[in-house]
């Protein structure tokens, strides 16, 4: 298998801060690869420096064999970047937009009205091509930019966040999207802050601190877990989190939606403990049970290691 990005100690400092922190990482070729973090881990600089819109202070970058340090303007002429904020012309309609991208990357006009029909078709955008950007709700952007990020046809695309602030029904049919785009072989690297979407890719990088923490697929970072997971279901949860910190065989009490999810090293053991921790914290409603990790609770584990 070939290699679309092969990142190898890169580091990226502004002022005193060290955004990127000797980055090592590789991506392969026709890859859906996810990288999970925090707000200040340092995806965005990554994806920057990948894309050649930064320079880096150390290490080195290819994508798609080409040289991000040395020739950054190829970097940009090649790949497909979408940046997480809309960065798209409000006040000029889809079609127009999608023209602008097209021209930018100098594609003959015959090309163009080919590619731009075929997007607008398969994104479901061809009765809307002549909406000003603006008017667009915020699942029909994020495709419009999508689009235009393919309008070359890059063998590599860079998503950062793509479906922040998107409502749930736009987010699946944006990766429905997306799983069609990576079988026609194109490699998708995706920044995401939601533990549903990183599922759905090959691997999964958790980056914090501007490092990379863990690298694995979904299935092999759940299982690399050490320990096992203890569901809390209560009414008085914030008070049962804390009556259950300091438990000397609980690594961590993390929201998890509606409950309560405990990393220890025994469910069976831990659980009786649990319970009359509760029961002298005034908690009589609590109920407890062992449930498979999810990668968010990996993603949890590894930050609080």
């Amino acid at each position: 298998m070939s290699v679309a990005l092969k990142i190898a100690d890169i580091t990226r400092r502004f002022g005193a801060t060290v955004a990127v922190d000797g980055v090592t990482l590789e991506v392969e070729s026709g890859e859906i690869f996810a990288l999970v973090g925090p707000d200040g881990a340092g995806k965005t600089t990554l994806m920057r420096l990948l894309c050649g819109a930064l320079a880096p202070d150390g290490g080195s970058a290819t994508v798609d064999g080409i040289d991000v340090v040395s020739d950054p303007e190829r970097v940009q002429g090649a790949v497909g970047y979408m940046p997480q904020r809309f960065s798209l012309y409000p006040d000029l309609s889809v079609m127009e937009n999608l023209r602008f991208y097209g021209n930018i990357f100098g594609i003959p006009q015959a090309d163009f009205e080919a590619r731009a029909s075929s997007l607008l078709a398969e994104f479901a955008l061809a009765d809307f091509a002549e909406r000003l950007a603006e008017a667009l709700s915020g699942g029909m952007k994020q495709k419009l930019a999508l689009a235009c990020t393919l309008i070359h046809r890059p063998s590599t695309i860079l998503l950062d966040e793509p479906t922040a602030g998107v409502d749930p029904v736009s987010r699946r049919e944006f990766w429905r999207l997306l799983y069609r785009i990576n079988r026609s072989g194109t490699t998708i690297f995706a920044s995401t802050p939601y533990m549903d979407e990183a599922e759905r890719a090959h691997r999964v990088a958790f980056m914090s601190g501007g490092k990379i923490a863990s690298v694995g697929t979904p299935s092999e970072l759940k299982t690399g877990l050490h320990g096992e997971i203890v569901e809390i279901r209560c009414a008085r949860y914030r008070d049962a989190r804390r009556a259950l910190h300091g438990v000397p065989t609980v690594r961590s009490v993390e929201m998890f939606g509606d409950a309560l999810h405990a990393l220890v090293s025994s469910a069976a053991e831990t659980i009786p403990d649990f319970r009359q921790r509760l029961h002298e914290a005034g908690i009589e409603d609590a109920v407890f049970r062992a449930v498979p990790p999810s990668l968010e609770d990996a993603f949890v584990a590894r930050l609080t290691a």
